[in-house]
């Protein structure tokens, strides 16, 4: 069916970037676009915290993501990253001052205090923090008050959530560094598969969708357990693994339509950046749309875009109001144009905007 736009969420939009949306770029979608709460509800809530999946739940988002990294004694905890001291009170804490170091992370080197140096109860000692304070000051006011969460503990409140208010709830987590990983005796492919089947969720038609950045995990869970795949794609670089092993693709090839055809030989779907789909000139402006979308539903990928934010800055200069790039903009309009462009999915931080858009365009 042809998916039409409802006027409301076109009142602040700039019209004429949807309008010249080309119809050969256009999708066709029989369900609704699912809404994929971005480590939480994390523009209100500092991310990948219970709390800001509890909240992203109650605004109606279908599943949450929390980022998966390993403690010292193998346990998956979501953070964004394995370095935390931009996303804890680490720096803080005096007994943990020796545990600060410099590490190389997929070829960047990278000074701080890093989860597989703390067993799961130091890391249960630490209270987290906004990671963005100068954009997001109001959820400062929560700095201190909530605990790093394992990947157990978000699995039983996305369970609990749903049983009280009568739906599902899916997890969508995210294997990060999965070759460094691997590369230092931690790898994350075990112990996550070892968690979905302690709890049942094992098959397609589970609500659990796994991610990564990276290609050789991913086929590497594909044996191991037949839960649905989800291959991330950027707007530049490539998957380090590829790097590792010599292969010259990056994100890019991967994009294309061969590219998206190899995929499908062990995913089940796409996590693409937004400018994949829609690109944007040097101002920030919208580019015509690429035919991404089209490309890989006819290989069976559903595809998935990051990252949807309210916020001026992170929003095309065609949505935007005003000067200050921390002020909320037209985020309805972007919805609206990706939607129009037939988006299986979008990743939010502000999970209650996606949904109300996805009402009113399904409208």
């Amino acid at each position: 069916m042809r998916i039409k736009l409802p006027v409301w969420v076109l009142a602040g939009a700039t019209l004429a970037a949807i309008a010249a949306v080309p119809s050969g770029a256009v999708a066709h979608r029989d369900e609704e676009p699912t809404v994929i709460a971005h480590r939480g509800a994390s523009g209100y809530r500092p991310e990948h915290t219970i709390e800001a999946y509890r909240l992203a739940i109650a605004s109606g988002a279908d599943y949450i993501e929390p980022d998966l990294v390993s403690t010292k004694d193998g346990v998956l905890v979501a953070r964004h990253e394995n370095e935390i001291s931009g996303t804890t009170d680490v720096s803080t804490k005096p007994e943990f001052a020796s545990r600060k170091a410099t590490k190389t992370i997929d070829g960047v080197s990278v000074t701080g205090w890093f989860t597989e140096d703390f067993t799961l109860a130091e890391l249960k000692t630490l209270r987290a923090k906004e990671r963005l304070p100068q954009v997001r000051p109001t959820n400062t006011v929560f700095d201190g008050r909530f605990e790093v969460p394992t990947f157990q503990e978000v699995i039983d409140l996305a369970r609990t959530e749903g049983r009280k208010l009568g739906r599902t709830i899916g997890v969508y987590p995210e294997t990060k560094h999965p070759t460094y990983f691997q590369n230092i005796g931690l790898p994350l492919e075990e112990p996550l598969v070892r968690v979905l089947k302690r709890n049942k969720l094992t098959g397609k038609k589970d609500p659990v969708i796994v991610q990564s950045f990276e290609t050789a995990n991913l086929r590497k869970l594909d044996k191991l357990i037949d839960v649905k795949l989800a291959q991330l794609l950027s707007s530049s670089g490539a998957p380090y693994d590829l790097v590792v092993a010599g292969d010259p693709r990056t994100y890019a090839d991967l994009a294309k339509a061969d590219g998206l055809k190899w995929i499908s030989r062990y995913a089940d779907g796409v996590g693409v950046e937004k400018n994949l789909v829609v690109p944007r000139d040097a101002s920030g402006k919208l580019l015509a749309p690429t035919t991404l979308i089209r490309d890989a539903h006819r290989h069976g990928l559903i595809v998935h875009a990051w990252t949807f934010r309210a916020e001026n800055q992170f929003l095309p200069a065609d949505f935007r109001i005003g000067t200050d790039p921390n002020a909320r903009g037209d985020v309805y309009a972007e919805y609206a144009l990706f939607f129009r462009l037939g988006i299986d999915g979008v990743f939010s931080d502000h999970p209650d905007t996606a949904v109300a858009a996805r009402l009113g365009f399904s409208r």
